[in-house]
């Protein structure tokens, strides 16, 4: 018995692991229509998951039945539309395990989150020479930002190295922690490699040094489960489009005591209590965070998102997704040429890698053809490339409703790529 037969045998149809693949499909429209005549393969979820029915029928009925502003109106559409509202801020809290709901402050995303992060409290408490410590694998949300504050107030960036695994190199992060260090900001799991990174030994190290941590969350809050009170971060961050909720919408966690030390970022709106011409008051947390009007369908959407997540549950959908993604090593390794970036023994969901001489834009628009679709690019994460020496990889991510025969006709359309460049 070879190792891909030894995988795929008592997982098909979720004998194994109770989890229905075929049961949880239904629940997304999308998955039944074809591309060029042959049956969609979406593997592409680490950019953007699909919706399931239940986001789409939260988002349809919050504008067809109960849409209004928040936070704004006296009758029964505000209400009923404030309380909707602030129940998915609820559930978020939930969803982390955060202490408290005005943790919780909505975001247009994942970016927008480490953006206000840098612009507020990095504003407030960095000076010149003070050093953040990212890593060799972030992508570019987790960079610039720091770099645009490294042009204002003169910070220093300190890179944490990883292996050629892709696994992070922890003796030389704490090395780089020193008197000078004032942020870890690093991310949860690598959107081009998979890697897991060990969060919570990251910020045990950092805060025996009295230095707070920002995690960003974007992939690992969607394979793993997390409980910002058992990694103690001090900031969290993600986005709902990754999550099976809409676009438009992210989150970012706070530890209350940090987010009240924060100033606004940004002015206007139901961030306000009292602006008169001489001066302006603002509201407390989260709200002092959520300038203008809010992304109110969006924030039901992502709610309605967590509550499917909860009712599959993260466990069976980890299990399924951990089961996929040794199917698909195996399945992909056997095809001559093909390599495989990032092979940390912890990692999930994804599988990044390039093909003989094809450029992994060929492979993504040949394997397309076959209704197969993965990401071909440098993933937002240009300096991780760089590590590797190639100019981009081709990605396939999986998730709660990829299939076994999905990872079939993935190698299938490879192998015709193959055969097309020799």
């Amino acid at each position: 018995m070879n190792e891909i037969t030894k995988v795929r045998q008592g997982f098909d149809s979720g004998t194994a692991t109770g989890y229905d693949v075929e049961e949880v499909r239904k629940d997304f429209p999308i998955l039944s229509r074809t591309i060029y005549d042959k049956p969609l393969v979406y593997l592409d979820s680490a950019a953007s998951a699909q919706k399931p029915r239940r986001v789409i029928d939260a988002m349809v009925s919050c504008m067809t039945e109960e849409y209004s502003n928040v936070h704004r109106g006296v009758h029964w559409l505000s209400a009923t539309a404030t309380t909707r509202f602030e129940a998915a801020r609820k559930t978020v809290q939930r969803f982390i395990n955060a202490r408290e709901d005005r943790e919780i402050v909505f975001t247009r995303s994942a970016t927008e989150a480490i953006n206000l992060v840098a612009s507020s409290w990095g504003r407030t408490n960095l000076r010149e020479g003070d050093e953040i410590v990212i890593s060799h694998m972030e992508h570019h949300a987790n960079i610039v930002p720091w770099q645009m504050l490294r042009t204002e107030r003169g910070i220093v960036l300190k890179i944490v190295p990883i292996d050629e695994a892709g696994t992070l190199m922890m003796d030389e992060y704490e090395k780089l922690l020193g008197p000078k260090t004032k942020l870890v900001a690093i991310s949860h799991m690598s959107n081009a490699l998979g890697t897991i990174n060990p969060v919570k030994d990251i910020v045990r190290i950092a805060h025996g040094k009295g230095i707070p941590v920002l995690i960003d969350g974007c992939q690992g809050v969607t394979h793993l489960g997390v409980d910002v009170q058992d990694l103690d971060a001090d900031f969290y961050v993600f986005s709902g489009h990754k999550l099976y909720g809409p676009t438009g919408i992210g989150v970012l966690y706070g530890k209350a005591e940090i987010l009240e030390g924060m100033p606004p970022y940004q002015g206007g709106g139901d961030m306000i209590a009292r602006v008169t011409f001489e001066e302006t008051t603002f509201k407390g947390i989260p709200h002092r965070f959520e300038a203008g009007t809010p992304a109110i369908v969006e924030v039901i959407g992502l709610g309605a998102a967590l509550e499917y997540l909860m009712d599959l549950g993260l466990d069976r959908i980890a299990a399924h997704e951990r089961d996929l993604l040794a199917y698909a090593t195996a399945q992909l390794s056997e095809i001559p040429g093909l390599r495989i970036y990032g092979t940390s023994p912890d990692k999930a969901s994804i599988l990044s890698f390039t093909l003989g001489d094809a450029h992994p834009h060929d492979i993504g628009t040949i394997v397309d053809r076959a209704g197969v679709a993965v990401r071909a690019g440098h993933h937002c994460a240009q300096p991780l490339m760089d590590f590797y020496n190639v100019p981009a990889t081709a990605r396939a991510s999986f998730a709660l409703y990829n299939t076994f025969d999905e990872v079939d006709a993935l190698a299938a359309s490879l192998r015709r790529v193959r055969e097309i460049f020799g």
